[in-house]
């Protein structure tokens, strides 16, 4: 099948890029690609749509439910879409998707809830006779460059809280996964979304570089990997404003107070949800040394019984990693690994349809891929420690700081160790991935710049105007 641009008006350049299922290794599908005239005209019509007037909120509203509406009915077509090109199995592209409608939900929501406040001048001589407001105003346009793993619910969030604060968009979605998003801009001109609100151009790196470094752009969302990140951050015109959403390696602490049996069961599917590629999936675990072997009984069963395979069946836990060549990599990281002396507790090995075996580690140490760096990959590390503070400062060694957790039934460890973890998020007695779309989400260090979360996406996504009344 054959996908044009989602772009009143603007053609495309007649090149196609394919798009591969990782698992079969088939082509699913076929995506026009944008070129440099395409680009161009997008950030053009976008400029002039916003310009020529903001919808009112109440409209932005309407049209944001419509589409949820849209995404409900069409729930199992997509999440079989996710499955299909990014290789998610099936049974967690559904919850993908129920959140995806949340989020377009909420942002219909907090669309007729943007406001400011009043401000009392009278606390300095002088000022006793003025009165501030603040009001928040659409910033302009507004550049997304998604990633893959989340093809249904980044899309949601890069382009539905933008639409709900009155901004235009252009997206580039990833190259890897073009069906989902493609599909939602469908359903949002069937929404009644006004032409010029909304260009998707699929496109490769070359061209979608003018998406940060155009001047007309007001505000870049990028997810992504850290080196491109804080490239697009470099040479963004000036006064763009940037959010970028890059990798982590999340460490969970487990202390030996810790309900292993459940916390066993909490770190499963963080550690191995999309065969590890979330930037908040368990990849480092600290375990107390008087529970550590205990905890490992308990957890490497619990690995061994994953499913892994075709993403489309319902049965299946684990699925593809999304390139063959990532498949490589991670291999090479846990043979590395296990040549300075870690040891494979389970998996380790590489699996047909690309495909890579749920993987548990011990006795790894700094200084090895799989603990400084992100694998991105179905792999998760047992690291012991004897004390809290020295699990704390392992844990903060390195350059992500996205989120961490810490396991442990004394409130007090846990809020000390919450406290001292320099992360933007830590989650106690829950997994590392744990979120709900309308928290703050962000990373920090090179985990990321800015916050998203639908009213926090919201925020960074206007612009505050204060206006002075003398009476």
């Amino acid at each position: 099948m054959r996908y044009a641009l989602q772009a009143a008006g603007i053609k495309g350049s007649g090149e196609y890029q394919e798009v591969v299922s990782p698992y079969t290794g088939e082509v699913i599908a076929e995506v026009e690609q944008a070129d440099d005239a395409a680009v161009e005209a997008g950030l053009v019509q976008a400029e002039e749509t916003f310009k020529a007037g903001v919808l009112p909120p109440y409209q932005r509203a309407d049209i944001l439910h419509n589409l949820a509406a849209q995404m409900k009915d069409r729930h199992e077509e997509l999440s079989l879409t996710i499955a299909q090109e990014g290789g998610k199995p099936l049974k967690d592209a559904r919850v993908e998707v129920t959140r995806a409608v949340n989020t377009v939900r909420l942002s219909a929501e907090e669309a007729t809830q943007i406001d400011g406040e009043q401000q009392a001048m009278g606390g300095t001589a002088g000022n006793e006779n003025k009165i501030t407001l603040t009001l928040r105003e659409p910033i302009g346009v507004v550049s997304s460059i998604s990633a893959f793993n989340h093809p249904v619910n980044l899309i949601a969030h890069q382009v539905a809280p933008p639409l709900a604060a009155g901004n235009s968009v252009v997206l580039k979605p990833s190259g890897d996964t073009p069906i989902s998003a493609l599909k939602l801009g469908e359903m949002l001109q069937k929404a009644g979304l006004p032409a010029g609100y909304l260009s998707i151009l699929p496109c490769e790196p070359p061209v979608a570089q003018t998406l940060a470094t155009d001047p007309r752009i007001n505000y870049l969302s990028f997810i992504g990997s850290a080196k491109v990140g804080w490239h697009l951050r470099r040479v963004a015109a000036d006064g763009t404003r940037v959010g970028l959403e890059h990798g982590g390696n999340a460490p969970a602490i487990v202390a030996a107070d810790a309900d292993l049996q459940k916390t066993a069961q909490v770190c499963l599917p963080g550690g191995y949800y999309h065969a590890g590629q979330v930037c908040v999936s368990v990849q480092r675990l600290y375990l107390h040394r008087s529970i550590a072997d205990q905890f490992i009984d308990i957890y490497k069963p619990m690995v061994e019984s994953l499913i892994v395979g075709d993403p489309t069946l319902p049965e299946t836990g684990v699925g593809p990693l999304i390139r063959p060549r990532e498949v490589e990599r991670v291999k090479s990281w846990v043979d590395a690994a296990v040549a300075e002396g870690a040891e494979i507790v389970t998996g380790g090995e590489v699996l047909e349809h690309n495909c890579f075996q749920p993987t548990l580690l011990k006795n790894v140490q700094e200084g090895m891929d799989v603990v400084d760096k992100e694998v991105f990959g179905p792999v998760v590390s047992v690291i012991v420690y004897d004390d809290i503070e020295e699990a704390v400062a392992g844990a903060n060694a390195g350059p992500n700081g996205f989120q961490a957790a810490v396991f442990t039934q004394d409130i007090n460890t846990g809020l000390h160790a919450a406290k001292k973890l320099d992360f933007s998020a830590v989650m106690l007695n829950d997994s590392t991935a744990f979120r709900v779309d309308w928290m703050p989400f962000g990373g920090r260090h090179s985990s990321g710049l800015g916050m998203g979360g639908v009213k926090y996406s919201i925020e960074e996504m206007t612009q505050l105007k204060l206006i002075v009344l003398n009476l």
